[in-house]
């Protein structure tokens, strides 16, 4: 952190809304450590997961979307909004119900752009199906925020012995993902500079609760222990949140890692690791191996699922934290949790 204009303090900067090792650490050590009840040691997953007596599990979850640009090939910040609130539920297995929604509008934001982003709020909510069903608007003199802020909040209920979060990797387990990495990040990168590149680049936004209940539908619920959307810091980042919560080692196959070639190309050309960029519709499972192949199909069954494949595996618990990679050129190395922003504003 930089020290304030007055030299009395700490500044918040950009770094801590990467989605990496400054992120965690602004929110470990300056928010959860100051809120009694929240264990400063416990996994910081995207939802929260409470126990009623003789009910279902309540799983909430909300989130805040700020992407520049608002409107970009494949999606945009309203449909973002909805999709990534109700992955964030799913991620615990839970089923979605209802969403709320809340603008922080800039003066001078058109009302037409208003308008598209709220069509495409109702239509995504429609398509998922989950309805929003409060929310709240306000609005901020021009210079205040940067033309529309979205905050969506969403509820789901899971059975009781359902027990799916980020500390559950065990050692053996296969570690999968849904499809090609990096596609949303790259997106808003090129997106935001205007830049023209060859190929079919836009960005992944999804929902996953449907190819999280076959899942479940079809593969013994013990045997599911994690599900990410690695979305800020992407799938290496997310890899080692998992392995740290769960103190396991990784090992993943570089080869066996899905990026599209356009993808690949474009990060090639900016000096990016598409395994560090944002995915807004992709999914990690880490399942017992016996059960990675069913559910394999099971995600290539859907659309946004086609490229998934088994990436690696849970090694052990002799390097707690530490995931590394077999490189294509039969080398390793370790694969660190991101340092830095690279690519600001992307969700």
């Amino acid at each position: 952190m930089m020290k304030d204009k007055t030299g009395t303090g700490e500044t918040v900067q950009l770094d801590h809304g990467s989605g990496g090792i400054a992120s965690n650490r602004l929110v470990r050590e300056r928010i959860t450590d100051r809120l009694g009840h929240i264990s400063g040691t416990a996994p910081l997953e995207d939802c929260a997961v409470t126990d009623f007596p003789n009910m279902s599990k309540l799983a909430f979850s909300t989130d805040s979307y700020v992407v520049d640009p608002l409107f970009f090939p494949g999606g945009d910040i309203g449909c973002l909004a909805v999709h990534g609130t109700i992955n964030d539920l799913a991620m615990r297995g839970a089923e979605p119900v209802c969403l709320s929604l809340a603008f922080i509008i800039e003066e001078g934001l058109s009302i037409y752009e208003l308008e598209l982003i709220v069509d495409s709020i109702g239509r995504a909510s429609d398509k998922c199906g989950v309805p929003v069903v409060t929310g709240d608007t306000k609005v901020v003199p021009g210079g205040s925020c940067d033309r529309i802020f979205i905050n969506t909040s969403g509820a789901g209920f899971l059975p009781m012995e359902r027990d799916i979060s980020s500390g559950n990797a065990r050692p053996g387990d296969a570690i999968l993902i849904s499809g090609s990495c990096g596609d949303h990040g790259i997106t808003i990168m090129t997106a935001r500079a205007e830049m023209s590149l060859t190929g079919n680049i836009q960005s992944d936004t999804a929902p996953l609760h449907d190819m999280v209940k076959r899942l479940l539908n079809h593969i013994p619920e013990d045997a599911v222990h994690v599900m990410r959307d690695p979305t800020r810091g992407g799938f290496a980042t997310a890899l080692n949140e998992i392995a740290a919560d769960s103190g396991v080692s990784m090992e993943i196959e570089e080869a066996a890692v899905p990026v599209r070639q356009e993808v690949r190309a474009a990060c090639e050309i900016l000096g990016l690791d598409p395994l560090y960029l944002a995915n807004e519709g992709k999914m990690l499972l880490i399942v017992e191996e016996a059960h990675a192949g069913k559910a394999l199909d099971i995600m290539r069954s859907f659309p946004h699922g086609r490229e998934a494949a088994i990436t690696g595996r849970v090694t052990g618990r002799d390097n707690p934290g530490r995931v590394t990679m077999k490189t294509s050129a039969g080398g390793s190395r370790i694969m660190a949790a991101l340092h830095g922003n690279p690519l600001p504003r992307i969700c």
